[in-house]
């Protein structure tokens, strides 16, 4: 299975990163990092605001579900039937949003692995024949970013834009009326995770080399962009 990852996802995007350094003016790894990064998430841009509408969908029928467990807390098949109806009602799968993620996490995975290590001379071996070998990759960016080391800086902007992105996440507010489970304990898990994640950036990001957290920020960025498109393009449910 490591083999047929290697040969199909992660040397092709490899060979496709190199390939970008080679004709950017002035060979700039950075620049390459966030110009692949952008061609993977436009081309997976389809999925992914298919499974953010999803998700966006599913928040705003809470409260419609929470008044089902409520109803039917007694019965679980009338409660799963309930909800089911209410799915089909609104034309939403429950895994309608997982699938497109599933699909594209071999990709980043490739993604990641190829970042990490194109520093390495020995990955410099795994580029095609018609792909031009650098001499060696230079892994200062802009100038004065170093890739191969950490940078606080980039580390901070990550988090921030994870920060903006859960916050897009969020359902938006609602005048129903507060049921069971909906209300301030809900509230209070959804001000957590909205936190939660930007301080995992940090932590994860604070020894990371500069080039994986860039290829962060970029991503978190892309999906912030997603995120705002659909909340604009895609009308209330409830």
């Amino acid at each position: 299975m490591s083999t047929l990852f290697r040969e199909i996802l992660y040397k092709p995007i490899f060979n496709l990163l190199v390939g970008i350094y080679n004709i950017i003016p002035g060979n700039d790894f950075g620049v390459a990092i966030v110009v692949l990064t952008v061609l993977v998430r436009v081309v997976f841009m389809p999925w992914s605001i298919k499974a953010t509408r999803s998700q966006k969908k599913l928040a705003e029928l809470q409260p419609k579900l929470k008044t089902i467990q409520e109803k039917y807390k007694n019965d679980k098949a009338a409660q799963a039937q309930a909800t089911m109806a209410l799915y089909k009602e609104n034309q939403i799968s429950p895994i309608s949003g997982c699938l497109p993620l599933l699909v594209q996490l071999p990709f980043l995975i490739a993604l990641y692995r190829a970042f990490l290590n194109g520093f390495k001379p020995e990955s410099l071996d795994l580029l095609y024949g018609f792909v031009n070998r650098p001499e060696v990759i230079n892994n200062i960016s802009l100038g004065f970013i170093d890739l191969a080391s950490r940078n606080l800086v980039l580390v901070f902007i990550a988090a921030g834009l994870q920060f903006i992105q859960s916050k897009l996440s969020l359902p938006p507010k609602s005048n129903t009326p507060a049921t069971p489970g909906s209300g301030p304990d809900l509230s209070a898990m959804n001000r957590q995770m909205l936190y939660f994640f930007p301080v995992m950036i940090i932590i994860i990001g604070w020894n990371l080399p500069a080039g994986l957290v860039l290829y962060w920020a970029v991503t978190t960025l892309f999906s912030v962009f997603e995120q705002w498109w659909v909340r604009r393009a895609v009308p209330k449910t409830v």
